[in-house]
């Protein structure tokens, strides 16, 4: 009887270990996708799974990626291979969150690094955020998100459209579904430190606005303590009131706080100057050097920078009850695939 009892344990084991394996396998299949901006094949992936200690063959590849289709992780774009889905990426987010605190800093100096737009010549490539908004509901968020672009609550008033199959960023658009791009503000990290300007960024967060001015933040996430983008959350918890802002002068935004040396400030005015010439304004308040910016302390010899959110029509469009599926900081696209909000 003991022998049984102990042959069934072991079996259970090796059984819940399978299991964690595959697992294990389908999470880092997702995340060598979630690296790529392109559609990706399995022998493609079975090389880029060596990085991270896992080596499977092309053929178990595809099997473990028939799993992440039917669970609606990925999708075949036939011979062109495989792109993480919009499920697959939130998937990925949980899956990862225990190893990734900090993991959107990391991504916004990654996006910074990768920018290479020139605000004088007007080329090269931005940083990004999508949303997904279903094809029912397209005109009336763009009628809801005019009043946010034209108020100035947004890092710029460029924008990108995209269709069902089409891809926006690192996001394929679902079918059924619009995507529209609005440029994020980690867009100005990447020209400061193309300009040999070092920039910190500390935190996103929600912008009190009185008087159609920004007086403080009332709710702070730093950046090197989450796994999820803040502004996502913010607007999933209804804590933007971006629509008051608009109409009294007085409401909640999303922001985001930066740092430069003091030293830079000419240097960092005059890249904000040519920037603002591009269609990019997002810096909404900037500071004196060791002075609070409101209401939030800079440190010594430095100068704080509050730049507005890239997702703030977005938010209002959710107030407005419109469902959006947004995701911060979700890529990169050429600036000459923009386009002023008013010309759609």
């Amino acid at each position: 009887m003991a022998q049984e009892i102990s042959r069934l344990t072991g079996d259970m084991n090796i059984a819940s270990n399978n299991s964690h394996d595959a697992e294990k396998k389908v999470i880092t299949i997702l995340r060598v996708l979630s690296e790529s901006s392109d559609p990706l094949g399995s022998i493609t992936i079975a090389r880029e799974l060596e990085r991270y200690g896992i080596f499977l063959s092309e053929r178990a590849v595809r099997y473990h990626l028939k799993i992440t289709d039917e669970r609606g992780y990925t999708e075949s774009l036939g011979r062109d291979g495989r792109m993480i889905t919009p499920r697959g990426i939130e998937e990925l987010k949980v899956a990862l969150a225990p190893d990734q605190v900090g993991f959107i800093l990391e991504k916004l100096e990654l996006l910074a690094f990768r920018t290479t737009f020139d605000p004088v010549k007007k080329t090269g490539k931005v940083a990004t955020n999508t949303s997904i908004i279903d094809k029912t509901n397209f005109k009336k968020a763009l009628s809801t998100m005019k009043e946010a672009f034209k108020a100035g609550y947004c890092a710029s008033k460029l924008v990108a459209v995209a269709d069902e199959g089409e891809k926006l960023g690192d996001v394929v658009v679902p079918e059924g579904k619009v995507g529209f791009a609005t440029v994020c503000s980690v867009t100005v990290n990447g020209v400061l430190l193309k300009a040999g300007i070092p920039i910190e960024s500390k935190f996103g967060g929600i912008l009190e606005i009185k008087d159609a001015k920004p007086r403080r933040f009332t709710a702070i996430i730093n950046y090197a303590g989450t796994s999820l983008d803040p502004s996502e959350q913010y607007i999933r918890a209804s804590m933007t009131s971006v629509g008051q802002a608009i109409k009294t002068g007085n409401g909640r935004i999303l922001a985001n706080f930066r740092e430069v040396p003091a030293l830079s400030r000419h240097m960092v005015q005059d890249v904000l100057a040519k920037l603002k010439n591009a269609g990019i304004d997002a810096v909404y308040a900037m500071g004196n050097t060791s002075e609070p910016v409101c209401q939030i302390a800079t440190g010594i010899n430095r100068i704080g920078m509050v730049l507005l959110g890239g997702l703030n029509p977005l938010a209002y469009a959710v107030e407005s009850g419109i469902e959006v599926d947004s995701h911060g900081e979700s890529g990169m696209i050429e600036f000459d695939r923009l386009i002023p909000f008013d010309k759609l």
